[in-house]
């Protein structure tokens, strides 16, 4: 079934259940932000897509990855120069129909909903949940050891687990939600439907992430961070 959504293209990927805080100063984006506040749009929700690298939000249809998702409204606080700080949650996957830039200061996109393969048993699920749990904590770990935590384990209360259980089809997005994956691979991780293949994907991330944090002491960045505009002369 297709549905409308506005959307907000970003350089980075939401995953399901993940917070994703936002500032808004664009004013188009300021609308977007009082129409979902004033009810005028309803649900409290837009869509997150992210853009392609080495392309722009306003580059058009050709820029925007295929998949996104939905972020929730949760809290909102408008700031004196009339800017907002948001707070949201990455909630259902959806696929771009199309996306019209004519309707409204920002996108608007009529999306599919891309709901998880049904035929996975959980207890397939379990032993690839706990090898992706181990790589996970192996990841924070020696993320907290290279930010100056020292070479013992961590803390008790950074150890905790994510409360979904072994066999939550959604624990892929919830651990790879607090670690700086490259965009490639967190837009892998949304558009894979089967929980399987998406603990495989996660936990093959985190364990190359953590490598790289421990020998190169180095994170992915996008390229964009790095760009320099040149001068026209």
């Amino acid at each position: 079934m297709v549905e409308t959504l506005p959307l907000f293209p970003l350089g980075t990927v939401l995953l399901p259940g993940a917070s994703l805080p936002l500032h808004i100063f664009e004013p188009r984006y300021r609308q977007l932000t009082i129409d979902l506040v004033t009810g005028t749009l309803p649900g409290k929700q837009f869509g997150v897509v992210a853009v392609r690298e080495g392309w722009s939000p306003d580059d058009g249809r050709e820029g925007l990855h295929d998949v996104g998702c939905t972020a929730t409204l949760r809290e909102v606080r408008r700031l004196p120069d009339g800017r907002f700080d948001i707070q949201t949650t990455g909630d259902r996957r959806f696929r771009l129909v199309d996306v019209d830039d004519t309707t409204a200061p920002y996108l608007v996109a009529n999306v599919e909903w891309l709901p998880d393969d049904e035929d996975d048993d959980a207890k397939d699920l379990a032993p690839l949940a706990m090898a992706a749990r181990a790589a996970h904590r192996r990841y924070c770990t020696t993320a907290w050891r290279q930010q100056g935590g020292g070479d013992g384990e961590l803390p008790a209360e950074l150890a905790e687990e994510p409360a979904p259980d072994v066999a939550d089809p959604e624990l892929a997005h919830i651990l790879a939600g607090d670690c700086l994956l490259p965009l490639a691979d967190r837009q892998e991780l949304l558009e894979q439907t089967c929980p399987v293949e998406r603990l495989r994907l996660v936990r093959q991330s985190m364990t190359r992430e953590a490598v790289l944090l421990d020998e190169l002491r180095a994170v992915w960045a996008p390229s964009a961070k790095f760009a320099v505009e040149h001068s026209l002369n």
